[in-house]
């Protein structure tokens, strides 16, 4: 698989994950903080263009969904760390290691019958 197109579906995952997370925190801190409404039509806004962004993975809808769910656990861990100073344990990072594995087995990994792997899908009739 061309890098290019491994950097390509890794940027739209990470597109993906930063409009679920940061649109769920918004309305999270709306909800649950007293933040203005104003916060949470904004992450509203943002968690449907993160029902939007996954239709630009050339794959098919359930193995995109079950790659992506690899990618919004490291990606909501490292949100913790970062927006929040919660410090992931050793089960948080062994988890993350796990999903990881299964993000490059399910999206990545040769299958037959396909020319390209991961990213398109090939239908035979």
């Amino acid at each position: 698989m061309k890098l290019k197109v491994i950097l390509y579906s890794l940027f739209f995952f990470f597109l993906a994950g930063l409009c679920e997370i940061g649109g769920g925190y918004l309305v999270w801190k709306w909800l649950r903080e007293d933040y203005s409404w104003i916060a949470g039509a904004l992450g509203g806004l943002v968690l449907f263009l993160y029902g939007i962004i996954p239709t630009f993975q050339p794959s098919n809808f359930g193995r995109v969904y079950a790659a992506y769910g690899g990618i919004f656990i490291v990606m909501a861990l490292l949100w913790g760390f970062i927006f929040e100073n919660v410090i992931p344990d050793i089960y948080d990072i062994l988890g993350t290691i796990v999903a990881s594995l299964g993000i490059i087995l399910i999206f990545y990994y040769p299958r037959k019958n396909e020319s390209k792997v991961g990213i398109t899908s090939t239908t035979t009739k």
